[in-house]
């Protein structure tokens, strides 16, 4: 792909190209340069994409044909597998992150494809003669219209992660992605338009910047169940907005993750993924290693290590093979991470200023050091609120018992990391952690096989494995009376 302007990305609806109303401009976060345009959708692209999914879950086969269902996720697997290359260049350019951090996401979403593809096969209910002559059986029956709602921090990924189960499952989608990445998300309805065995209808996509559209994917009695990725607050808005037809939701919010490392860890192990922990997608990640938790006997070399390694990251274009951390998605998110590291100096020892790269009022890339701020207090803001940047906080506790109270004293829980030699360690404080993912001396491994989301106001549901399929579907009970001959 070339560094040249782009073509301008559109809209995809019921088997249609759409770049109908507003036209926007993609910046390259590197540089502020224009990238391209993309048409910019709203509300009546939403309501058009809601109305192409409900008819084609109630006028074509998708709903009941497996086979169908399982070959188009196969089929799209493929198309992405072609134009691989094209989507983690794109996405190092629009969205920032590095080459390798590119290819990482891109990566994990071709097999998540395939996972479903084959669950669609796979699945199953129950059935048993519970007396004498009367058998009851369940059968799994897709939710309807499924709404997707993903973020611009890993579009591509999290995208896939709810609307292939939802294929899966026999629903049809209305997708709603972010204006930040336009781009990336026109190569992405291009790859579902070259999957020649989805139905027209089956899956429609909209780019949106503002919020028109996403409200009425919300509140509209067509769509049955919605899929969200992003911010707390968001998510308690959209729980408020579904509350009046019961509508069942599935959450992966905010996350605030504790990096537990006791005395006996090995630092050399600890310090090289602790680092990319906090500079992985420039800390722009819901799994973001945010918090890091020393106990007292290893904190001095850890706070000194961890201060080196985050200090010596290069940062640079996403899109250039030397650089360790790319820039954040837009000025205006690192200019309120430097606002809130500012506001921790107030009450916290800055062990690693990091900050704004370059700091003039012409100034328009979105790059942004790593930081390191030790704090003591739990309540202090820093701990308490996700930062959504290259920041962490960083804390010393004692006793185990301690670990596991300071990591629990936010109102998060998606994830965790505990890092120790010890084989039993782990189990017992894994089992006090109020989070939905618990590495041992690993951070950001996620297995399809494998559910994941979040405790607390961290969300709801689960997305991957069985479980999120199921957040698709709905349980029928058949009872069958078999009569008696005479």
């Amino acid at each position: 792909m070339s560094s040249t302007v782009q073509p301008q990305a559109r809209h995809y609806i019921d088997g249609r190209w759409t770049a109908a109303g507003t036209v926007s401009t993609s910046y390259n976060p590197a540089t502020g340069a224009p990238l391209g345009t993309f048409a910019d959708g709203g509300a009546s692209e939403a309501a058009a994409a809601i109305a192409a999914a409900r008819r084609a879950f109630e006028t074509t086969a998708w709903s009941r044909d497996r086979e169908l269902r399982a070959r188009a996720l196969f089929e799209l697997a493929d198309r992405m597998t072609e134009r691989r290359d094209e989507l983690v260049t794109l996405l190092a350019r629009e969205n920032g992150k590095i080459l390798a951090e590119a290819a990482f996401e891109v990566d994990l979403t071709i097999p998540k494809l395939r996972y479903y593809g084959a669950l669609a096969l796979a699945e199953a209910g129950r059935a048993a003669e519970v007396k004498p002559g009367l058998y009851s059986m369940t059968l799994t029956e897709p939710a309807g219209v499924a709404a997707v709602i993903a973020p611009w921090n890993s579009p591509v990924v999290l995208a896939v992660r709810s609307f292939a189960p939802a294929l899966a499952a026999g629903c049809t989608v209305v997708m709603k992605l972010p204006g930040q990445t336009g781009l990336v998300n026109g190569l992405l309805y291009e790859i579902i338009a070259a999957t020649a065995s989805l139905p027209a209808g089956v899956v429609n996509c909209f780019t949106e910047s503002g919020n028109t559209g996403a409200p009425l994917l919300i509140s509209s009695p067509d769509v049955d169940v919605v899929s969200y990725t992003g911010s707390t607050a968001v998510g308690r808005l959209i729980m408020a907005a579904a509350a009046p037809k019961l509508k069942p939701l599935s959450l992966e919010l905010g996350g605030k993750s504790p990096m537990i490392v006791f005395d006996d860890a090995d630092l050399d192990a600890v310090v090289p993924v602790l680092t990319k922990a906090i500079t992985t997608f420039t800390g722009q990640f819901c799994m973001t290693g945010s918090r890091i938790l020393a106990q007292a006997g290893i904190a001095g070399e850890l706070r000194e290590r961890m201060a080196k390694s985050l200090a010596a990251v290069t940062v640079g274009p996403g899109d250039d093979p030397a650089s360790e951390m790319g820039p954040m998605i837009d000025r205006a998110n690192a200019e309120r991470v430097d606002r809130m590291v500012a506001d921790a100096a107030r009450y916290a020892t800055v062990i690693e200023r990091g900050g704004l790269v370059n700091t003039g009022s012409d100034a328009v890339d979105a790059y942004y050091r790593p930081s390191l701020i030790e704090v003591a207090d739990l309540a202090a803001p820093i701990v308490q609120h996700e930062v959504f940047g290259p920041v962490a906080t960083f804390e010393v506790f004692t006793t185990e018992a301690e670990a596991i109270a300071r990591a629990n004293a936010t109102e998060y829980g998606l994830a965790a990391s505990i890092w120790t030699r010890d084989v039993d360690l782990p189990l017992r404080v894994g089992r006090e952690l109020q989070a939905g993912t618990v590495w041992t001396n690993t951070w950001a491994v996620v297995v399809d096989q494998f559910e994941e989301g979040g405790f607390k106001q961290s969300g709801m549901g689960r997305l991957n494995g069985l479980r999120g399929l199921a957040e698709f579907q709905e349980i029928k009970h058949l009872v069958h009376a078999a009569p008696r001959r005479a």
